[in-house]
């Protein structure tokens, strides 16, 4: 009995830590949070407001931020790389370090905006095309297109402030100041939510423009959040010593250069691999009509917003378990990420609960048909269900990349998904009869396996090192 008591002890003690072990993560975690949330509510209300015009309104802009999210995800790849490295110059106090981070970040941003550009200049028709291959009428496939063709060419001139948006505010946040991104990013969603109510709708005088009114908005609320980020970062040098000479050059020391595309390149063909397969999940899912199609946008959305708790978590996980490593402190960055994966897991099994029960009122705000609601109340419980292994695989995935360790996660994140939960979903939708909320199932189970995977690799601590000594 003593020993349980003793075993039950050691285990409360390694995943359980004390109240200033929280107050340090909630501190990084919260602004996070916040800032996501009130971004993902918006987007929410924004959703909701384009599906109060129609469902083909709805699932055009719904194809084209499928779309999208391979590019913010490429994005977020990019400077995630350089990332790795800000964080551990940090924790060294390493300012010119840091510098040097960011002019790569500048460099790897812009040339995959202007990339993403073109790509959709040329083949956005086709690619839009591509998920309007299940059941519904040629109207509305038609329909569809074009305004997913509307709202896709007044978006591709909001990318060059939201690529900037990302070089400070992931700078910023690897620096421990996550309040700024936080500030910018709430005034710029209420910024979006006002205009997308004036010019969606046509209110004031303006014309009723739907969803060009969406696009337009969201692009308004981007050079917004840019200004504020990018002025006050500049002004405050004391504080942003980074900032000082940053454009006096463009030039990153070609060592520097390699060691980051060393550990950066499997980053972001992971990001960007990852995005496209969970654009190719939801292509697998449209053969089954475009319902499905409306059905994920609306559960897509909602998720995102009960997303954030891990989604903030696992980011503090690279940000408080990177400065460690870079610190040189070892067996505190073991410590603290067991405990900060198990805080996550227990916050995301409360949050997945009220999900659940809230999960059939969702789909009533919007203003579509019976099936699509239906649709989208059992993709809400399903996510749910399985939200505290989400929570448990994001966690691992940022502590496999504090320590640099980019091409385990390659394999274990865009490398998995492309080889396991695609050809889960292919197969059982082309070649099986099974319900698209079966297929939607089996690939989350699919899952489990990269949890195993996950679990066995942060015990045994393959990326506990310090990449910047």
């Amino acid at each position: 009995m003593a020993t349980t008591r003793t075993a039950k002890h050691n285990l409360i003690h390694k995943l359980v830590g004390n109240r200033a072990f929280y107050k340090m993560v909630l501190a990084i975690a919260v602004p996070i949070m916040i800032q996501n949330g009130i971004t993902n509510f918006v987007s929410l209300l924004d959703n909701i407001m384009i599906g109060q015009i129609g469902t083909e309104q709805m699932s055009g802009v719904a194809i084209v931020n499928q779309l999208l999210f391979v590019y913010n995800l490429c994005l977020f790849g990019g400077v995630s790389g350089a990332g790795i490295f800000t964080a551990q110059y940090f924790g060294q106090k390493n300012v010119e370090g840091i510098r040097q981070t960011v002019r790569f970040k500048v460099w790897m941003v812009f040339v995959i905006t202007l990339f993403t550009i073109i790509l959709l200049l040329v083949t956005g028709n086709p690619l839009i095309a591509l998920y309007l291959q299940g059941e519904g009428t040629a109207e509305s496939v038609a329909a569809t297109l074009l305004y997913g063709r509307q709202y896709l060419w007044i978006m591709l001139l909001g990318l060059p402030p939201f690529m900037m948006v990302q070089v400070y505010s992931s700078t910023l946040r690897e620096c421990g100041q996550t309040i700024l991104p936080m500030k910018a990013g709430i005034i710029a969603v209420f910024v979006n939510l006002v205009l997308n109510y004036i010019l969606i709708y046509g209110k004031f005088g303006v014309p009723a423009l739907g969803v060009q009114g969406a696009a337009i908005a969201t692009i308004i609320s981007r050079y917004v959040e840019a200004s504020i980020v990018l002025i006050h970062t500049h002004k405050h040098k004391e504080q942003n010593p980074f900032v000082e000479g940053l454009y006096s050059s463009l030039k990153v020391p070609g060592n520097l250069v390699q060691k980051i595309l060393i550990k950066g390149t499997p980053l972001l063909l992971n990001e960007t691999l990852w995005a496209a397969g969970m654009a190719m999940l939801t292509q697998c899912y449209s053969v089954r009509g475009l319902n499905v199609i409306a059905g994920l946008n609306i559960s897509n959305t909602i998720n995102n917003v009960f997303n954030i708790v891990f989604i903030a978590l696992g980011d503090s996980v690279a940000i408080i378990v990177g400065q460690l490593l870079g610190a040189g402190k070892m067996e505190e960055a073991r410590d603290t990420d067991n405990k900060m994966i198990a805080f996550s897991v227990f916050c995301c099994t409360c949050v997945a609960l009220v999900m659940l029960v809230l999960a059939r009122f969702f789909p009533l705000l919007y203003k579509t048909n019976d099936e699509a609601r239906t649709l989208a109340t059992y993709f809400i419980m399903i996510c749910a269900i399985f939200m505290p292994q989400n929570a448990f695989l994001h966690a691992s995935y940022f502590t496999l990349r504090s320590g640099g360790k980019t091409i385990i996660t390659f394999l274990f994140d865009s490398v998995f998904i492309w080889c396991v939960s695609v050809t889960i979903a292919y197969t059982l939708s082309h070649y099986t009869a099974l319900p698209v909320i079966a297929v939607f199932t089996f690939v989350q189970m699919g899952d489990l396996i990269k949890c195993i995977i996950g679990f066995v690799l942060v015990k045994k601590g393959v990326w506990l090192q310090n990449i910047v000594a």
